[in-house]
């Protein structure tokens, strides 16, 4: 065979050219195949932390703060409030939170990072309803030992101001505390593991 005629520039400009427009064209097929590999934007943000700004929560007060998919609670506690949660010892399942359903930041008398923040998952641990915020003191219909916390209406279950559970109902553990830190004074982030104040 003859190589007579043949232009060698030409035919190395063709190949490298062919090369150059094979590579970017394999790039663009491989980026939605890579894409696929990371999580999509509704499933980050499902897990994703949330903020919530305490600065208008009033003293007695409940913010409500949906992560996960969970509604979780922000109390701002009084000083009478955090007082009385001694005095509710006897009357509960687990007053000292031995059975771990918070962080161990949390594993304290008021199961908190700041005493006048309580933060828990709203989830009864019985079967999953949600309980009521129920703040006033001794109502006809939860007697005469109630000093505020929450009520289960499902099923009879009975959670103090720090969601302790009330011995004899049928919840079988303490509400769950989840992960939080404040990244100021008002502004707290659920869902991040930041350890103590």
């Amino acid at each position: 065979m003859s190589s007579e005629g043949v232009d060698l520039k030409k035919r190395r400009f063709l190949t490298a050219t062919t090369s150059v427009i094979g590579a970017v064209g394999a790039g663009f097929a491989a980026v939605p195949f890579v894409a696929n590999w990371q999580p999509s934007a509704r499933a980050k943000a499902a897990g994703a932390p949330e903020e919530a700004n305490l600065s208008g929560l009033e003293e007695g007060g409940l913010l409500r703060v949906k992560w996960r998919g969970k509604v979780c609670w922000v109390v701002h506690r009084s000083e009478e409030m955090i007082k009385d949660l001694a005095s509710l010892d006897g009357n509960l399942a687990d007053p000292a939170s031995a059975v771990p359903q918070q962080p161990a930041y949390c594993t304290n008398a008021t199961r908190a990072i700041k005493d006048k923040y309580f933060v828990a998952v709203g989830i009864c641990t019985h079967l999953g309803c949600s309980p009521t915020f129920r703040p006033e003191v001794a109502p006809a219909d939860l007697g005469g030992d109630w000093k505020g916390g929450f009520y289960c209406p499902c099923h009879g279950s009975k959670f103090d101001l720090a969601g302790r559970v009330y011995a004899g109902v049928p919840a079988p553990t303490n509400l769950v505390i989840p992960p939080h830190m404040y990244k100021s004074d008002d502004v707290i982030m659920i869902g991040v593991d930041g350890g103590a104040a």
